[in-house]
C-alpha cells in the first residue's frame, strides 16, 4: 500500500545564529524538522511574532554539521536563510512552507492543572502566565470558560488565552503554562480565532 502525499513542511526555530557560514551571507536557524520535508533551493516562510509574510529560499542545510541536500521528520537540522531576514528570526518560531501555517494572538484549549505538591495552584480568570508552545514562550492572559470560576490543582478546564504576541499555533498543539516561575499545567488546543 503506497503511502499518501508527505505533509507540509514545518520546523521549529529553537537557536539563531546570525553569522552563518554560506559566505557570510546568511543567517543559519536550527531546529528539528516536525513534519515534510526541506529542500536547498526551497521557499519558507518564517512564521510568529509578527514576521509578517517573510518568504525566503533556503540557501542550504546541515544535518550533523555536514551539508546535506534535504532534511525530513525527525531530524535536527540547521537552515541556511538569506541574512535580510536575520533581524525577523527568533526562537518560537517555524519555518514552514509557505501557506500552511499562521501565527495567532490567542487560542482556546483545555488545561490540566498539575498537583499541589507538583507546583499546580488555583488559577482565576484574568491571570497572567507565561505560554509554552513548541520553542515559543510568551506571556498570555487566561479566560476560563463555561461557567468556570477556578481551576484548582488535579482539575481540567476549558480555557481562553489571549497572547501578547502571535504565536504559530495549530488545532491539537500541546502547550504548557507557567506562574511565578513554576510548571503549574498543561493542556492541548482545541480551537483558534476565526
Amino acid at each position: 500500500m503506497a503511502d499518501g502525499p508527505e505533509p507540509p513542511f514545518l520546523m521549529v526555530v529553537e537557536d539563531v545564529f546570525r553569522r552563518a557560514s554560506h559566505g557570510g551571507r546568511g543567517v543559519r536557524v536550527t531546529g528539528r524538522v516536525e513534519r515534510g520535508r526541506v529542500r536547498v533551493g526551497d521557499e519558507v516562510e518564517v512564521v510568529g511574532f509578527g514576521a509578517g509574510a517573510a518568504t525566503v529560499p533556503v540557501l542550504a542545510v546541515e544535518v550533523g554539521g555536514l551539508r546535506a541536500a534535504g532534511a525530513g521528520a525527525g531530524t535536527n537540522a540547521g537552515v541556511v536563510l538569506p541574512g535580510s531576514v536575520a533581524g525577523v528570526l527568533e526562537r518560537g518560531q517555524v519555518l514552514a512552507e509557505p501557506g500552511t501555517v499562521g501565527a495567532c494572538r490567542g487560542f482556546v484549549g483545555d488545561l490540566a492543572v498539575l498537583a499541589a505538591d507538583q507546583g499546580g495552584v488555583e488559577l482565576r480568570d484574568g491571570v497572567r502566565l507565561a505560554v509554552h508552545v513548541r520553542a515559543a514562550a510568551v506571556t498570555g492572559t487566561l479566560a476560563l470558560l463555561k461557567g468556570t470560576e477556578v481551576l484548582r490543582p488535579l482539575h481540567q478546564g476549558a480555557v481562553a488565552v489571549a497572547l501578547e504576541h502571535p504565536v504559530p499555533v495549530e488545532r491539537g498543539q500541546r502547550f504548557a503554562v507557567r506562574h511565578a516561575g513554576r510548571a503549574v499545567g498543561s493542556g492541548s488546543v482545541t480551537g483558534l480565532p476565526g
